[in-house]
């Protein structure tokens, strides 16, 4: 299980569901500086960057990937705008012909002398910062569900799916236990769709990551978000082992109180797949183009 060669021909898919409600303009616990809509903006931003470079080989996108981007908030839809804003799900090469602008950051790397020196690059970017509302979660949930099966239909024996869930608070719109086991139930032959939860918290609170059981968790809203996690499969375990991450045979793909290191990991093991490592951006300095 879990297995599948991904290929042209053979894709897999990934959604990333992003809570957009209004608490996400609040800060970090401890850094009033950096409210969590825009670092988590960035990391999305990153994220599909990576996987942009990932299928580019020599000098053509391969559609290994097909993604899906859709926020939670005032509204439910997709985070993508101009030509790929009526699009619920786009091959990755789509995503990198239409990013809304590029921006220009630096990047430390090593100068081979014990010391560093920074290199200017150059990224796009898809989304941006949204932050109003309720969190609608149920919804957003269905509506990930509605993509999947529809996506499932036309690629049935493929790497299974993946949806990574940030969100900083619980639903507005009921429990979504249900609708959130309705998508662990889906699959390909290689095995179910994995569905991965991050919370997020503006408090000073112990953060939890990828636990095996739910002894250890505070509430009953982190107990129920553990419950619709799913078990880390072996290759996710290895990427996050690369990553300095403690992920052991049972962990769910779950982290509770995380924080923007929290975050970043996160993305980086949701999209590791076949065990490729991420473009590494954590020590670069961003700066508007």
């Amino acid at each position: 299980m879990y297995s599948a060669q991904i290929t042209r021909a053979n894709p897999t898919c990934i959604i990333l569901l992003i809570d957009q409600s209004g608490s996400m303009a609040d800060p970090f616990s401890g850094d009033s500086a950096r409210k969590k809509s825009d670092f988590v903006a960035e990391v999305v931003n990153h994220t599909l960057h990576d996987l942009v470079i990932r299928c580019t080989k020599t000098e053509e996108v391969r559609n290994y990937y097909h993604v899906s981007v859709i926020g939670y908030g005032r509204t439910v839809g997709s985070c993508f705008s101009g030509p790929l804003s009526a699009r619920p799900i786009v091959p990755i090469s789509e995503v990198a012909d239409y990013p809304l602008q590029v921006k220009s950051s630096y990047k430390r790397v090593s100068d081979g002398a014990g010391g560093w020196v920074e290199i200017p690059v150059r990224y796009p970017v898809w989304i941006h910062p949204f932050s109003d509302g309720k969190t609608p979660m149920c919804e957003a949930l269905a509506k990930a569900k509605e993509i999947l099966e529809r996506w499932l239909m036309e690629h049935p024996r493929g790497f299974p799916p993946t949806v990574l869930h940030l969100t900083d608070g619980e639903s507005s719109d009921g429990d979504p236990n249900d609708i959130g086991r309705e998508i662990m139930s889906l699959g390909t032959d290689d095995g179910a769709v994995l569905l991965f939860n991050c919370h997020i918290s503006t408090r000073r609170s112990a953060k939890i990551e990828y636990p095996t059981e739910e002894s250890s968790l505070p509430d009953g809203f982190a107990r129920s978000l553990f419950g619709i996690s799913s078990r880390l499969p072996g290759n996710f375990l290895a990427a996050a082992a690369q990553l300095g991450v403690n992920a052991v045979d049972g962990s769910r793909g779950f982290v509770f109180n995380g924080d923007p290191s929290s975050i970043v990991q996160f993305y980086e093991i949701g999209t590791s797949l076949t065990g490729m490592t991420p473009y590494r951006w954590m020590d670069d300095r961003t700066e508007q183009a």
